[in-house]
């Protein structure tokens, strides 16, 4: 028994990092008053960069550095949209989710003569026992762990006080909530709305790049599957606060957690699967009924 709760645990972590990272980016988009809907395709460019980096270099580092990179670039690609063309941001943000899907099983094709998953890549080391093996019980879900899950909630304090105890903070959230506002106290309202999106991008890629090549070792089709809608949810839900991000992530993750231990169970792994989207339809319905984005979000500054 208690090894199962060990295994849940642990394995809760592991599910919630992606989720954290990419919500982290979604409260930064919102904050800067564009919707983060573009998610799912910046988590899965950010997966194939990684390991497309790392399969050509040989280096995991270079990996993690292109799937950043690569969500970085689908940031612009969605800030470009809504900010210069003043696309819907709705329909920009699912139009890249539908493009990417499709562009990331083209170029597995065109790689490496496969569309299902790419060849295995280079991983990162997920070995922390000589920090915490010592430590009963905690030491066996901490242990197991990636130094991605310490640096992912590192970064969500980190994003607390850049968004809250710093000028730039200050910044993006008055655009965030009253573009017009901003402009005519001097603010660039551009050049901040693009900011926000350039590190929503990252951060996601970030999380895709833990997908790839720390999770899975290898890319897959369509293997963020419906994450990026999960980590919209937590950024309402957490009320884009990127504390509060960590806590309800970590709900979705043992969600995530709990169907992979179920499965053999003698459950249909069908009904197993739909219980971290089953959860999310619920927080939707009932979870986050009085929360409220910022007031600009979809704005624009000469509105």
């Amino acid at each position: 028994m208690n090894g199962e709760i060990v295994s849940v645990l642990s394995s809760m972590l592991r599910m919630s990092v992606p989720l954290i990272l990419a919500s982290l980016g979604g409260v930064f988009s919102v904050r800067g008053g564009i919707m983060a809907l573009g998610l799912e395709s910046m988590l899965m460019t950010g997966a194939f960069c990684a390991v497309a980096g790392s399969f050509f270099s040989g280096n995991v580092i270079v990996g993690f550095a292109c799937g950043i990179f690569g969500g970085m670039l689908l940031g612009l690609a969605h800030g470009f949209l809504c900010i210069k063309c003043r696309v819907n941001q709705v329909i920009s943000g699912i139009g890249l989710n539908l493009l990417m899907l499709a562009t990331t099983t083209l170029m597995m094709q065109i790689l490496w003569n496969n569309r299902g998953n790419s060849p295995q890549v280079e991983s990162i080391d997920t070995n922390m026992s000589f920090l915490f093996g010592g430590i009963p019980w905690i030491g066996d879900i901490l242990s197991d762990q990636s130094i991605l899950t310490y640096i992912a909630i590192i970064l969500a304090f980190v994003s607390y006080f850049v968004l809250f105890k710093t000028k730039y903070g200050i910044r993006l959230r008055m655009v965030g909530e009253n573009p017009k506002a901003a402009a005519s106290i001097g603010l660039n309202v551009t050049a901040l709305k693009y900011s926000g999106v350039l590190i929503c991008g990252a951060l996601a890629g970030l999380g895709g790049a833990y997908l790839s090549i720390d999770h899975l070792d290898m890319f897959v089709r369509d293997m963020t599957a419906g994450r990026g809608y999960i980590a919209i949810v937590i950024a309402i839900l957490a009320r884009y606060n990127p504390i509060k991000v960590i806590i309800c992530a970590l709900l979705f993750g043992f969600c995530d957690a709990t169907q992979i231990v179920l499965q053999g169970q003698g459950i249909p792994t069908q009904l197993i699967q739909t219980i971290p989207y089953v959860v999310t339809l619920l927080v939707l319905t009932f979870g986050v009924r009085h929360i409220t984005p910022p007031a600009g979000v979809g704005k624009h500054e000469d509105d």
